[in-house]
């Protein structure tokens, strides 16, 4: 990325150009990202090719306003990291789902972060609702976090002793498994294979259904799946609407996601 990339993508997200790249401007970048660019799924719905390169990834996040899921939103974030001076690795990961059963490998991308004071973190602002500030990587007990209350562990081992065959982490949120972390830095292509099979195949659940969500200003999550739009509050209680038209859908769109779209997306089959 260069200077003026990298001051669009900030503009993009609200955050002034910070002097260094600290514990403290990490939790901000993080946090903005989370409120102004939206967890989404809308381009498999409307017939674009998901692409894994940062120019791709800039154009769409920066350029066209947009979102995207694990693998464009860590992706592009990591690159905006990279370019303010952050140690970043890329970390594969497999997402947990019925039954305890973990998903395909390169299921998801979250990243590793160093800053200069001292810092090892999970960044994570590509898992819809998730952590509002980074986990710190090392730390083995309960880490409290307005998005829940959250631990990474060892694989394998719920006491948090320190045990694990293979070094992999469990990421939980409120005691509940979410996906299983690789300790091994990844390239953003290694990551070409899942994010094809999320975008195709008829058993990911990315291809089934339809959601853009971000974090709201005081905490809490806006939802739009199809033609629901769902307001949760930080306590968790929600509010749920049905839109009629596509001209509701489109409006919700932009005026509440700043995602501009010439027609509504549909269910690929629905």
């Amino acid at each position: 990325m260069n200077s003026a990339q990298v001051d669009a993508y900030l503009r993009r997200i609200g955050v002034e150009h910070p002097a260094w790249p600290t514990t403290d401007v990490l939790r901000e970048l993080h946090l903005q990202h989370l409120r102004t660019v939206p967890f989404e799924n809308l381009s498999i719905h409307l017939g674009d090719e998901v692409m894994l390169e940062e120019k791709r990834l800039l154009d769409k996040v920066v350029g066209a306003r947009r979102g995207g899921f694990c693998y464009e939103l860590n992706g592009a974030f990591g690159a905006l990291l990279v370019a303010l001076g952050f140690g970043v690795t890329l970390l594969a990961a497999r997402v947990y789902g019925e039954e305890g059963r973990l998903g395909i490998p390169y299921d998801h991308l979250a990243l590793r972060v160093r800053t200069v004071d001292g810092g090892d973190w999970l960044a994570d602002v590509g898992f819809g609702a998730h952590s509002h500030w980074p986990l710190a990587f090392g730390e083995r007990g309960e880490q409290v976090d307005p998005g829940g209350t959250f631990r990474v562990i060892e694989a394998g081992d719920p006491s948090g002793s320190g045990f694990s065959e293979y070094g992999d982490l469990d990421v939980l949120r409120n005691g509940k498994p979410e996906y299983r972390l690789e300790a091994r830095g990844r390239l953003l292509g290694d990551f070409a294979a899942g994010a094809w099979w999320h975008s195709t195949s008829p058993t990911s659940h990315f291809t089934q259904s339809l959601v853009c969500s971000r974090v709201t200003e005081d905490g809490g999550r806006i939802t739009l799946s199809g033609r629901s739009l769902t307001v949760t509050s930080p306590d968790g209680a929600k509010n749920v609407s049905e839109l009629g038209t596509d001209e509701e859908v489109l409006g919700a769109y932009r005026e509440r996601f700043g995602v501009v779209l010439d027609r509504v997306p549909v269910v690929r089959g629905a």
